[in-house]
């Protein structure tokens, strides 16, 4: 009884707090959300985590409407061999049905997601859901691993939550239908991230023109990299 008694709790600050932006958001914001309830036409596809300490609209202010979100452990994006996934399915949606104009794959700070992909042993088969689907950043880790060996694992963790954004950047390049925005000027992607212990937030744009993904161990160039702090 005790769980189901603290559920209610929750719920009931959970009300107030639904009750609390009826009234002074969406009440007082009422003709933009009638706009909204006939359809979206967000500008951005953000690709973030699922740790709950990196809400994208809580930390880059968006509003609805103005970003198509998909979160996942450790906000990776699956290469277009993968297969069908929710993540793919999202960026399909948002790129050919919303038509958005910008892809913001944002990392972040002690990512639980990467911390188990360093952890895992080479050459070692996991049967764990967790473990296969952070395999999707084993190209991030290996890099990781050839330019930190002198570092320690936590370092090497931190290293690997920026490389995973850049290999999930190569990795939209595989879909088709992104390549080919991408490489017509239609679509910008874009890559971030998020250290919730200072409280600074990197950026940096994919160069698509500079970028080398056609070779083996091909990677992207980036600019246009910026810190917010």
């Amino acid at each position: 009884m005790e769980r189901i008694e603290h559920g209610s709790d929750l719920f009931d600050e959970m009300k107030q707090r639904f009750l609390s932006f009826k009234k002074h958001k969406y009440m007082q914001n009422l003709e933009l959300y009638e706009k909204l309830a006939k359809g979206q036409a967000p500008k951005f596809m953000v690709i973030a985590c699922a740790d709950s300490r990196v809400c994208p609209s809580s930390i880059l202010g968006f509003q609805p409407g103005e970003a198509f979100v998909v979160r996942n452990v450790a906000n990776m994006v699956p290469p277009y061999e993968n297969g069908p996934s929710e993540t793919n399915a999202g960026l399909e949606f948002a790129v050919n049905s919303l038509k958005v104009e910008n892809i913001l794959v944002i990392g972040h700070s002690q990512c639980g997601g990467i911390r188990a992909l360093m952890s895992m042993h080479d050459d070692v088969e996991t049967s764990s859901l967790i473990g296969s689907w952070v395999s999707v950043g084993m190209n991030a880790r290996v890099r990781t691993k050839a330019a930190t060996k002198l570092l320690n694992f936590d370092q090497q963790c931190k290293h690997c939550e920026k490389e995973s954004v850049n290999c999930s950047l190569a990795n939209l390049l595989t879909y088709p239908w992104v390549e080919e925005k991408v490489r017509n000027g239609e679509l910008a992607i874009h890559g971030a991230y998020y250290d919730f212990v200072d409280c600074a937030f990197e950026k940096w744009t994919l160069d698509y023109k500079e970028s080398n993904l056609k070779d083996k161990g091909g990677r992207v160039a980036v600019k246009d990299r910026a810190f917010w702090f």
